[in-house]
């Protein structure tokens, strides 16, 4: 089963870095989010990617040309008047990648139809380049097929930056509390899952997949919301990747369940 990576974004919002790479190959830990987001698919055997690039959509193409090179050990022999690789171990993925450049200023849905040759008319997961996860893919899969609707979303409940404030007519503040997960509407993480048909729904470059073609979904009763209680986290902005980043560092990162 194949995965789509929507990769093609101009990640304004974390122009920091986004100026120079594109945000899914902005590093947390030394490695892009996008090796992250690789590593939590290929843990539960989905080992073939379609990643949808756009804005320096090189940069990714360029890092997956040299990824065994970089992750192997090899000796280098020009004594004999001859360029001589010799490759003793390498520590690289049993991956498959398909990258295909979808357009500087495609939306959602238009990358999504560009790749369509590529899916084989297949059902096939589906997630964007920017955010982490420790959602059973198993159990994703699973609720999808038990509901038989068109797409299945995982939904998560974000964090909240702000405390709540309960403010009289005389600007007294009676009560404070910070915010919790439960005062925080439920929204799509990504992680999704699609069946073929979802092609149908998108027109050209200019569809937005959030807009009408899951907006059509849910009107035909074909969206479902796989709900996760676990550990989600996009990178927005600069504050967001240095959380990721430490909690890396702590070497008790939830989404690395590759290793557990």
């Amino acid at each position: 089963m194949k995965t789509v990576i929507l990769a093609g974004g101009l990640g304004t919002r974390i122009s920091e870095e986004s100026h120079l790479k594109p945000k899914p190959m902005i590093e947390i830990g030394g490695k892009p989010i996008l090796w992250h987001i690789m590593k939590l698919y290929a843990s539960y055997g989905f080992n073939d990617f379609i990643i949808c690039g756009g804005y320096k959509q090189h940069v990714i193409k360029e890092y997956f040309a040299n990824y065994f090179l970089y992750n192997s050990d090899v000796t280098f022999d020009f004594t004999q008047g001859r360029n001589d690789m010799t490759v003793h171990h390498d520590h690289t993925e049993n991956w498959k990648i398909t990258v295909v450049d979808t357009g500087l200023m495609t939306m959602t849905g238009g990358r999504i139809k560009r790749i369509a040759p590529y899916l084989n008319d297949e059902p096939f997961f589906l997630t964007y380049g920017d955010g982490v996860s420790d959602v059973n893919l198993d159990r994703l899969l699973q609720f999808h097929r038990d509901k038989g609707g068109l797409i299945t979303l995982t939904c998560v409940q974000p964090d909240s930056r702000f405390g709540n404030l309960d403010i009289d007519k005389d600007s007294h503040v009676n009560h404070f509390r910070e915010k919790k997960l439960e005062d925080t509407g439920w929204i799509n993480g990504g992680f999704m899952v699609a069946e073929p048909g979802l092609i149908d729904l998108l027109e050209d470059d200019r569809t937005v997949l959030e807009k009408g073609p899951m907006e059509e979904a849910a009107a035909k009763g074909l969206l479902n919301a796989y709900k996760h209680n676990g550990f989600w986290q996009c990178m927005d902005t600069m504050r967001e990747k240095q959380k990721l980043e430490e909690l890396w560092a702590s070497g008790k990162a939830p989404w690395k369940v590759w290793e557990k």
